[in-house]
């Protein structure tokens, strides 16, 4: 007679390989019995992995806007966001300008994990969908009514901004898939 203990199954152990879902309708994003997220299609990603980069990425993203902001104010004398009279620093505008990049950066990690989570080939999706959000950050500061150089100035700082963010968040979105 087989032993009855060794047959019965543990509720509470399931296998790593089984993963959870909301019900039909609810949500598209997945989880396995270990909490790792399940993208689109099928494969997992670590979505704390991508948290932290996305975090790393904001920390750029402002940083690159402050270096930028000083050198057009502070080496090539171009009023960006603050009118000449306020130095390299400027006013409050800098911290702003580094503080929505950052954000932009967070908005950009929180599209990546919902692309990972429900679609298939989510990176170029990603990729493209960050293309064009960039080429609109760079096109309306073309459209203000402020100097040439500041227009252009603040044109080539959306774009390296936007491409930094685009390459720092799909490279740790491709990181994150397992």
């Amino acid at each position: 007679m087989a032993d009855v203990r060794k047959t019965r199954i543990d509720p509470v152990r399931r296998d790593p390989e089984e993963t959870l879902a909301w019900p039909e309708g609810r949500s598209g994003l997945r989880f396995d019995a270990a909490g790792n997220a399940v993208d689109g299609t099928g494969r997992r990603f670590d979505a704390a992995r991508l948290w932290a980069g996305g975090a790393a990425t904001a920390l750029v993203a402002g940083l690159l806007a402050v270096v930028g902001i000083l050198v057009a104010r502070g080496l090539l004398g171009v009023a960006v966001l603050a009118p000449k009279g306020e130095g390299a620093w400027g006013n409050a505008n800098t911290l702003t300008y580094a503080l929505v990049s950052a954000a932009c950066a967070l908005l950009a990690t929180g599209m990546a994990q919902l692309l990972l989570a429900t679609t298939p080939s989510a990176t170029r999706f990603f990729g493209w969908i960050m293309a064009l959000l960039t080429a609109i950050a760079v096109v309306l500061p073309l459209s203000l009514d402020v100097s040439t150089e500041g227009k252009v100035f603040t044109a080539v700082l959306n774009l390296l901004i936007g491409v930094a963010i685009t390459v720092l968040v799909r490279g740790v979105a491709v990181g994150a898939r397992r």
